[in-house]
């Protein structure tokens, strides 16, 4: 039942009572109770995290487009992750791509209305010789399509690298703390969890924005997941990507049993009743996990990665495009003066 209050909103989920005016709008203890819980509080979880979702967003989604700019050798050896130089996975691989085909990867991304170009390495963090090429690229695309926000997720940042991203234009830095604090020994050995949160920090220092999220479904408890919400929640990070995982064949992890799409749905509803006023993104493995219920997750989330993937597909523009208007949204981009449907 919903009540609306002059001032504030507040409703109940069961028998647990939130405020949508609070920084997160519930507990440790009832998040993780929520998760653990079966349908059908499912749905009923989904509904007040749409609330929230149109509280902060309205109607609206944005686009992100990824591009694996370096493809696998990574030195790292992140269990869930393909791109490993640890793991035989039979991904392909290639170094840095060129100027000119990061920058038509970018024209169609404008093309096709997204806010924001994000580019990847497979790195432990940016050489100077990767910026040296790198970053020229970024000053490039944002002279040509103003309007397009670059992301980058080159790893593990210093000061000196950090500075030369911004300096280069670069509005965003990605980095996930990927599991719980708890949790990430379990995955990562090559580096530390503190290391990851030092990267945001340093990103935030600079001037860009902080895109932190991580992977749900690597075999952590329910508290883990919640934890790695609330720890994002005590970042203040400006974007969250949930990524709900999709196993890799030839990486440690690739034999996880997935999660039930009623869970994958429960984990975003969680992650934006925890960080209500933020953007959260429905990341990687959406397609695989959530199935045909994978529109129901725009009641969560206010955005999507589109047109795939690191090393997996996922759907068109026009597929997401047609889904987000079936559910009665539309496409956005920040800075637009009017909020007009993406007409292909």
């Amino acid at each position: 039942m919903i009540f609306e209050p002059k001032n504030e909103l507040r409703y109940e989920i069961g028998d647990i009572l939130v405020y949508s005016r609070s920084m997160s709008v519930i507990s440790r203890e009832e998040a993780v109770r929520l998760l653990s819980s079966d349908a059908p509080h499912t749905l009923a979880l989904l509904e007040q995290a749409r609330v929230l979702r149109e509280e902060h967003f309205g109607q609206t989604v944005v686009l992100h487009v990824l591009s694996n700019a370096k493809s696998g050798r990574c030195s790292e050896d992140c269990g869930f992750c393909s791109q490993s130089a640890r793991f035989e996975t039979g991904i392909a691989e290639y170094p840095l791509l060129s100027d000119d085909e990061l920058y038509e990867q970018a024209r169609i991304a404008n093309e096709a209305r997204a806010e924001k170009f994000c580019i990847v390495t497979a790195t432990r963090g940016p050489t100077g010789a990767l910026l040296d090429r790198l970053c020229p690229s970024v000053t490039r695309i944002k002279d040509a399509f103003p309007r397009l926000k670059i992301c980058t997720s080159l790893g593990l940042l210093n000061q000196e690298s950090a500075s030369r991203l911004r300096d280069s234009g670069v509005d965003r830095y990605n980095h996930n703390l990927e599991s719980s604090r708890a949790f990430f020994p379990n995955i990562v050995s090559t580096h530390r969890w503190e290391e990851r949160v030092e990267t945001v920090q340093l990103a935030k220092d600079h001037g860009m924005e902080a895109c932190c999220g991580g992977i749900v479904g690597l075999g952590e408890s329910d508290a883990d997941i919640i934890d790695l919400f609330f720890s994002l929640r005590d970042l203040d990070v400006d974007s969250i990507p949930v990524n709900l995982f999709n196993p890799r064949p030839g990486t440690p992890f690739g034999n996880v049993a997935p999660l039930s799409p009623m869970k994958g749905l429960r984990v975003l509803a969680l992650a934006r009743l925890i960080n209500p006023a933020k953007d959260i993104r429905a990341a990687g493995g959406r397609e695989a996990v959530l199935g045909h219920l994978q529109s129901l997750a725009l009641f969560a989330v206010n955005s999507l990665f589109t047109n795939g993937y690191l090393t997996t597909t996922g759907q068109s523009f026009s597929q997401d495009e047609e889904m987000i208007r079936e559910v009665g949204y539309e496409i956005v981009r920040e800075g637009e003066e009017t909020r007009m449907k993406y007409e292909g």
